[in-house]
């Protein structure tokens, strides 16, 4: 009988807030159970229950930048004055033990992501594994309403987060993947269908660096 080994992948997620991304991404993870998040470096301090190494692997700023020089992350930002970034070797090791691993990744971030694994030749590996995918919402005026619907934000954070979504909506022609999510469960179906096709793909895509 003939095995039909199974590719380990490197999913990227991204989405305007507001969209359901959190949910689906969930709803994956605890579907596959050899999927999990990737645990990024963080310059910030633990708050309450956060684990190192779990939660992040916490690390000072000399250490993050010199990682940074070294090229030892595929992306890395800096958001409300601390630094966050994914290692390489990090991720290479879980997916080389069979793991899939997802990220909940903004547009920059992906951007970074795609220009890791295609901008370097040496990244055969990660090539041939990478996926990403937009989710969007069904139109802006849905998504103004659910924001607006769940109730935990200001007005003038509403319209900034919509108006980011406009923005962030242009880059869906540069993802391998797109959803619109105008039934959840339709759009779980959707996602799934996607990993599990990734899974199984026999056709190699290394040689794909056209992004």
């Amino acid at each position: 009988m003939i095995a039909s080994p199974k590719r380990s992948l490197l999913i990227v997620i991204s989405a305007p807030s507001g969209t359901g991304k959190t949910t689906l991404c969930e709803r994956l993870i605890s579907e596959f159970n050899t999927m999990r998040y990737s645990v990024s470096c963080t310059t910030r301090t633990p708050r309450d229950g956060e684990v190192d190494g779990v939660d992040y692997h916490f690390i000072d700023e000399n250490e993050f930048h010199k990682r940074v020089k070294a090229g030892a992350f595929l992306e890395y930002a800096n958001g409300h004055g601390s630094w966050y970034g994914t290692l390489k070797a990090t991720v290479e090791a879980a997916l080389q033990n069979g793991e899939d691993i997802l990220m909940d990744l903004d547009v920059q971030g992906a951007t970074q992501m795609r220009r890791a694994v295609n901008g370097d030749h040496k990244a055969t590996f990660l090539r041939e594994r990478y996926i990403d995918v937009f989710i969007a919402p069904p139109s802006l005026d849905v998504l103004y309403d659910r924001l607006r619907g769940r109730g935990k934000d200001a007005q003038d954070v509403i319209e900034r987060r919509v108006k980011q979504a406009s923005h962030e909506m242009d880059h869906w022609r540069e993802y391998q993947y797109f959803i619109v999510n105008d039934r959840l469960d339709a759009s779980h179906d959707a996602l799934r269908s996607i990993i599990i096709a990734e899974h199984h793909r026999v056709a190699s895509i290394a040689g794909n660096t056209e992004q």
